[in-house]
């Protein structure tokens, strides 16, 4: 682990080589909307996908946001280069969830303590482990030190979270640049109004279905699952770099098979190999739920309402929802 010394050291460092130097694509300077810092109101930076989505819907034209982790790749292990460090120690509003990127929480912690938004101190959010399937008391042993701690970060997964984490950013955002605070709280004013919407249609979409198990290959979905009534069953525990143990497939397989499931959902971002053998040993189906970590060619939808919606089709598919 770098120490503060040296985290500093390079974000100066980066911080000369970005003066002479155009901003890159993907986690290294840029805003894909096409506003770059120099021009922007604000910069907001932060490191995962559904946070990114907020800091765009929310600040428009007059903020730039500058995410972390390339695009197509796992934000749990991003690391981040002397650029990237530099980034956070400059950015307006650093926006992130403690819990969830070690490198982007020491960053925060010791480059940009005083413009952080940490989504933890503004909802709730859910201590790992609830709201689901349990292994054997062997098995969640054999996954201590492979999870994000105490806290499940996941909670874009629950809109209503999402509408506090929007509000609470665009009051930051009003407070750091007064003169636009009219269009953050229109931009709060239209996030609100797509959540609701979402929220609407999951509990239309979901208020009466033959099966509640939802089988994933990591229980990301604890906040979705916990808000419908369902039954989160995970191959294994809340971090996707968990190698499932060969009792756990065979644990996950056989409920599979006495509670008749007919899917087995994998993850965009996750190998499928795990979940197509469970489902070639029971004849049940492979198909993707999106955590919503990052939006890929597999994603189920290219941005954050039309992945939740895509979500919401393989769910009650699935579920058997009528």
């Amino acid at each position: 682990m770098r120490t503060g010394t040296t985290l500093r050291a390079a974000a100066l460092g980066a911080a000369t080589l970005m003066t002479i130097t155009a901003c890159g694509s993907g986690g290294e300077g840029a805003d894909d909307s096409g506003v770059s810092p120099a021009e922007a109101d604000l910069t907001v930076v932060t490191g995962v996908y559904p946070l990114e989505w907020l800091a765009r819907e929310i600040g428009g034209e007059r903020v730039a946001v500058v995410q972390l982790t390339e695009p197509g790749t796992e934000p749990h292990d991003l690391e981040l280069t002397g650029r990237q460090v530099a980034e956070v120690s400059e950015a307006d509003i650093a926006l992130h969830v403690s819990g969830l990127q070690p490198a982007v929480d020491e960053a925060v912690g010791q480059e940009a303590s005083g413009s952080a938004l940490d989504v933890a101190d503004v909802v709730e959010l859910h201590p790992v482990g609830e709201g689901g399937h349990e292994h054997s008391e062997e098995e969640a042993h054999a996954e201590e030190g492979h999870d994000h701690g105490e806290y499940d970060p996941h909670f874009w997964l629950d809109v209503d979270l999402m509408a506090q984490t929007a509000q609470a950013l665009g009051d930051r955002m009003a407070e750091a640049h007064p003169e636009g605070a009219d269009d953050y709280a229109q931009g709060v004013a239209d996030v609100t109004a797509e959540l609701e919407a979402i929220g609407q249609e999951y509990e239309e979409g979901l208020s009466s279905c033959e099966h509640d198990e939802v089988v994933v290959g990591h229980t990301a979905f604890t906040y979705l699952t916990e808000d419908y009534g369902l039954e989160q069953i995970g191959v294994s525990g809340v971090d996707p770099d968990t190698e499932p143990s060969p009792s756990q497939i065979a644990e996950i397989t056989d409920i599979v098979r006495e509670h008749d499931i007919s899917t087995v959902f994998t993850e965009p971002l996750m190998p499928a190999a795990t979940a197509e053998t469970i489902a070639s040993e029971t004849g049940a189906r492979v198909d993707v739920l999106d955590p919503l970590e990052g939006v890929t060619e597999d994603s189920p939808g290219d941005d954050y309402p039309s992945i939740m919606r895509g979500n919401l089709d393989a769910l009650t598919a699935a579920l058997a929802c009528s």
